[in-house]
């Protein structure tokens, strides 16, 4: 095992390659690539692909056996957010992966951080991606106050951002390969919201893979003009599209040099839902491109050949848009969000076969039905060559939905024509991709239920010397382990005598091990004799020696099953009561004239995003309500308003943790989730002095946060909710992109978009070009505001970023009514008609 504290890069010079696993199948697939660590889940409850098949206790042991003969470690994901019903189940799943030779823990609960931290010092932890940390400051803060020994950066973050955040010295993990989430990670609530399928709990719907249309304030839906896309013929270009949500996919292969030079440690591969030839295909061409980039030398040929096989893997097309600081439309798949494979030739003709009939039914007495089935051979002209079976789409330029698939028949090579057999013949000039590769999915079949997958390469000593015990040395190559075992002694020889060459024939039979001698070095006396059955038996002990050697640091977990601090219990908080004056109405609004209307309806205490308090005239007393990304590039703007003394909304631990420095009186956004109390008691400690509830949370679970709070605990009422905070501007689609977003026109325009069941969804681009998109319904969770004050929760909000004057006014003064009415013991009014009570009454998954 490498030194704890040595990181990939400093030992090996490139960066490690991380390789997603769902399941025992694609596990075997990323270790025969290649891969020099793996992230899985344990269990199907607390991480965040929860419908990948995932481990059991057996099959997860097994799978880090493999991996550590191998040479590979196991990261074990609990990147999701955890009630604080759930901490013992979770601190009880660690512990369990731990001691089944799990090598690091990837975190997005800052909660479960703290317990993690506070038990199991000895335990690496990384921050997940999930957890939104993207700046230097941020990861100084996540290295100071948790002492982690990783952080995964956001996917959005440019080469230049990475290398400056390199100089904190914690070892960086960075998106290299997969699919783009269009939303930041970690403050998305698009598909909770709209089905309570939670991407913070793991089973994210993927609504941005979904047709939108972008519609004017009138309804009217806004044209789309065609989009170019890439690999197609020329006069298939120019075909709009309705994904406006849906990246393509993620590719640096051809920037792995850049990407170690910034200081990238560890490069993750997307896809633990992903099939073992995905993983196979897309973790073997990385580990090719990172062999070349070791040995500092790599060619065209090989440069192609990694294309390919990513290609003819799922994907969606591929982008490096974010590696230069860009996130404009040559980074998004409008046209499709499904597989798009690679483009390996065009239909050149169709011959209609004769109906062929189908007898269906029959049996057991029954009535024999006859089908008539219409067949086809199309003919392809191939511009890259195929394999028999793989799976050919075949795409009309005219009507792409008119789509079918068919095999294909042989082998062959570019420039040949093949005929395929399809459902029903296609136009000439129709679009041929490979979608699926046959060799892929036999290479990942032969590895899928082997017990070795890769040999680890070994030094061998072979000792044979007169009168003295016949050993055979092994040492890992890698320098992890060394074994030597001893059995007969060395005779002379009564017939013929051994030869070196036979030894290390002999020798050299590790089959069933999972070793590879790559280097000999024989000790022989002239004269010996011996009998290879005695040799095999010493070799076969040494193998085995060799092999608890380098489990023993996993095996000794064991032990400390009974310790004490490994079966601490949560501690419960004690009931606190806090001498609040009296409940505030509060308001956040996006104008000085709104900010002195929410005054006027009753609010006491109003809030602003930074870039809006920037401009214009503002009452005093305006609390900053700073953004959920904060960026190097966004310190400038944003770092103003924090102000020693002075109260400050935060949404990204970086400004928390310039707060707590400067001396502010930071409250945590929703956006910086707080599920349980020991979350709470963390961000308490780290300085937070007030805390604004996640939307996720059910009303009893808001009321048990606020009455464990020893700071000022806050919830949203009414208002509108944020679903996603995304990089790319949804107004580019339409092609009048300015570049200049204080002069866009359309910024400033009422514009939503409409999924497929009619919901309008408000999205809104602000002056650093970052959409944000609105739930389609209102929320009033007014009717409730006597059981949120009773508990505690003094801060209540009126979200009125969408709203203008006279309605900001009407939604605070029924906000106050509400809180006049639960204080004299009345029932708050009703829900407004056609609003939501938000999960407060069904919680997420």
């Amino acid at each position: 095992m490498m030194a704890r504290g040595t990181t990939f890069l400093e030992a090996h010079g490139v960066p490690e390659l991380l390789a997603p696993a769902g399941g025992p199948e694609p596990f075997n697939a990323a270790l025969a690539a290649g891969a020099d660590a793996i992230y899985c889940g344990l269990g199907n409850d607390f991480n965040a692909r929860r419908g990948a098949h995932n481990f059991d206790d057996e099959s997860f042991a097994a799978a880090c056996r493999r991996a550590h003969l191998a040479g590979a470690r196991v990261y074990v994901t609990v990147n999701v957010a955890v009630s604080t019903e759930e901490m013992p189940r979770v601190l009880e799943l660690v512990r369990r992966a731990w001691e089944l030779g799990a090598d690091a823990f990837i975190i997005q609960d800052w909660g479960l951080m703290a317990e993690i931290r506070r038990r199991w010092p000895e335990v690496e932890t990384h921050v997940s991606t999930q957890a939104n940390v993207h700046d230097a400051r941020g990861v100084a803060w996540c290295r100071d106050t948790w002492g982690v020994d990783r952080v995964t950066l956001s996917r959005e973050l440019s080469l230049a951002e990475i290398s400056r955040i390199a100089e904190e010295g914690v070892e960086l993990e960075c998106f290299g390969h997969g699919a783009l989430c269009f939303c930041y990670s970690g403050v998305c609530l698009m598909s909770s919201l709209n089905g309570g399928r939670s991407a913070n709990r793991g089973l994210c719907a993927q609504p941005c893979r979904l047709p939108y249309d972008l519609i004017d304030e009138d309804g009217s839906v806004m044209e789309i003009p065609g989009v170019a896309t890439q690999g197609l013929p020329e006069k298939s270009r120019g075909v709009g599209g309705t994904r406006l949500l849906c990246p393509k996919d993620y590719c640096t292969v051809n920037h792995l040099s850049e990407m170690r030079d910034a200081g990238v440690g560890s490069l993750k591969v997307e896809g633990r839902m992903k099939a073992p030839d995905y993983v196979l295909s897309v973790v073997g061409a990385y580990r090719d491109a990172l062999d070349a980039l070791s040995a500092g030398e790599d060619s065209e040929a090989g440069a192609a050949a990694r294309h390919r096989r990513l290609k003819r893997a799922f994907n969606r097309d591929f982008t490096d848009s974010y590696l230069w600081g860009s996130s404009d439309n040559d980074m998004m798949s409008y046209e499709r969000s499904n597989n798009r494979g690679e483009v390996v030739g065009e239909v050149v003709g169709s011959r209609q076969l004769e109906d062929a009939v189908v007898r269906r039914g029959g049996g057991n007495g029954g009535r024999e039905r006859m089908r008539r089935l219409t067949r086809a051979d199309v003919e392809v002209r191939l511009t890259a060559p195929v394999d028999e079976g793989d799976l050919l789409e075949l795409r009309p330029v005219d009507d792409p939905t008119q789509f079918l698939t068919a095999p294909a028949p042989s082998d062959a090579a570019a420039g040949e024509t093949i005929t395929c057999r399809a459902a029903r013949p296609m136009p000439a000039g129709s679009v041929v991709r490979l979608i699926r590769s046959q060799r892929a999915l036999d290479e990942a079949a032969r590895v899928a239920d082997k017990d070795v997958v890769r040999r680890r390469p070994v030094r061998v000593r072979v000792t044979a010397r007169l009168g003295e015990p016949f050993s055979v040395e092994l040492s890992c190559a890698d320098g992890a382990a060394s074994a030597r075992a001893e059995g007969f002694v060395v005779e002379a020889a009564r017939t013929r005598e051994v030869t070196d060459q036979e030894l290390v024939e002999h020798v050299g039979r590790m089959g069933q091990s999972p070793f590879e001698p790559v280097e000999w070095d024989v000790v022989l006396d002239p004269g010996c004799g011996m009998s290879f059955s005695a040799v095999h038996k010493v070799r076969a002990e040494a193998c085995a020696l060799l092999e608890e050697a380098l489990l023993s640091p996993y095996a000794s977990r064991a032990a400390c099953k009974g310790d004490s601090h490994f079966c601490t219990p949560v501690p419960a908080r004690a009931k606190v009561t806090v001498p609040f004056a009296r409940p505030c109405v509060c308001a956040l609004v996006t104008t000085p004239e709104c900010a002195e209307a929410a005054r006027a309806g009753g609010a006491t205490r109003v809030y602003a995003p930074a870039d809006d308090l920037a401009e214009g005239e503002w009452p005093e007393g305006v609390i900053p309500w700073l953004d959920e990304i904060c960026r190097e590039g966004d310190h400038a703007r944003l770092d103003r308003w924090v102000r020693p003394g002075n109260p400050v909304a935060v949404g990204n631990v970086s400004e928390l943790a310039l707060a707590a420095e400067l001396g502010s009186a930071p409250e945590i956004r929703s956006c910086i989730p707080v599920h349980n109390e020991s979350c709470l008691a963390a961000l308490e400690d780290a300085g937070a002095a007030g805390v604004w509830l996640s939307p996720e949370l059910t009303l009893d679970e808001v009321c048990a946060l606020a009455r464990a709070s020893s700071v000022p605990v806050g919830l949203s009422v009414l208002g509108r909710e944020r679903v996603m905070t995304s990089e790319h501007c949804v107004l580019q689609a339409l092609g009048r992109c300015v570049h200049d977003c204080r002069r866009c026109a359309l910024r400033r325009r009422r514009l939503s978009l409409r999924d497929i069941d009619g919901r309008e969804l408000p999205v809104r681009t602000d002056v650093n070009g970052r959409s944000r998109i609105w739930f389609g319904q209102l929320l009033d969770a007014t009717p409730q505001v006597d059981a949120l004050l009773a508990a505690g929760v003094s801060r209540l909000l009126v979200d009125a970023q969408l709203m203008d004057e006279e309605e900001v006014a009407t939604a605070v003064r029924r906000v106050a009514r509400a809180v006049e009415a639960a204080c004299a013991g009345r029932k708050p009014a009703r829900r407004l008609p056609g609003a939501t009570s938000g999960h407060l009454f069904s919680g997420i998954g």
